[in-house]
């Protein structure tokens, strides 16, 4: 029932790996692949410890496995925090 829900409202599940929470340069990265179809799509929650600011980052990147998605998405979060830093919390 839940899944035909999950379908009918459009959520998606968050990661399905273990939660491998990394700091970089004083945020914390955790990847979330989301598995689409026969695939993982790449993404990854950046939050900034101690502050409620948190960003919710979804790549267009696909992926067969769900290792590589999960490597794919900690080398993602980490080239936006080195190009955007706080900025990526502003509200566009």
């Amino acid at each position: 029932m839940a899944s035909f829900l999950s379908r009918l409202f459009g959520s998606k599940p968050a990661a399905e790996a273990p939660s491998n929470t990394e700091e970089y340069k004083g945020y914390s990265v955790t990847p979330a692949p989301r598995k689409e179809g026969g695939q993982y799509r790449v993404a990854a929650v950046i939050e900034k410890p101690g502050t409620p600011l948190r960003h919710d980052m979804i790549r267009a990147d696909l992926t067969a496995s769900l290792d590589e998605a999960t490597a794919i998405s900690l080398a993602k979060a980490r080239q936006m925090i080195d190009q955007q830093g706080d900025k990526m919390f502003e509200p566009r």
